[in-house]
């Protein structure tokens, strides 16, 4: 079985990030633990390296309302209409802010895929909200959405 990058930041989030195990785990024993998993080695870096990257601040200016967003060529390639279609969604019912929704959409964009399905869409929003400070309400509701859709297939 081919493992991505998906398939370890899911394991991840499911083992360390959800629940209420050690808050600050060891990184060299998650490591091992992915290993022995049967996670190969590079997923697991860039694994590392995508969620280091949620810690980055990067300033986005907020917009007045209405405004709606513009996909650029590469963005409508990796995120199809149903995806884009999902975040509309979650913004527009409150679940993302627009900050909240870029930095979804950089952290996607971020990922070697051509595309991404809409179920790894999900599991990108909610690991972004869960980093985020005072999301717990947006987080809370998109944890239900990916929950109740999604099939219990993970390690």
């Amino acid at each position: 079985m081919k493992e991505n990058v998906f398939d370890v930041l899911i394991y991840l989030f499911e083992n360390y990030m959800d629940g209420e195990i050690d808050p600050a785990p060891d990184p060299d024993v998650i490591r091992t633990e992915l290993l022995e998993a049967g996670f190969p080695q590079p997923e697991i870096n860039k694994a590392f390296d995508w969620l280091e990257s949620l810690t980055e601040r990067h300033a986005i200016k907020s917009v007045s309302s209405p405004a709606f967003r513009v996909f650029c060529e590469q963005e409508m390639a990796k995120l199809d209409a149903e995806c884009r279609g999902l975040l509309l969604f979650l913004e527009q019912s409150g679940i993302l802010t627009p900050e909240s929704r870029e930095l979804v959409i950089d952290r996607v964009m971020a990922f070697n895929e051509e595309s991404i399905s809409l179920e790894n869409l999900k599991w990108v929003v909610l690991m972004v909200l869960f980093s985020q400070p005072d999301e717990e309400i947006a987080f809370a509701r998109m944890e239900t959405l990916v929950y109740e859709t999604l099939p219990t297939y993970l390690h």
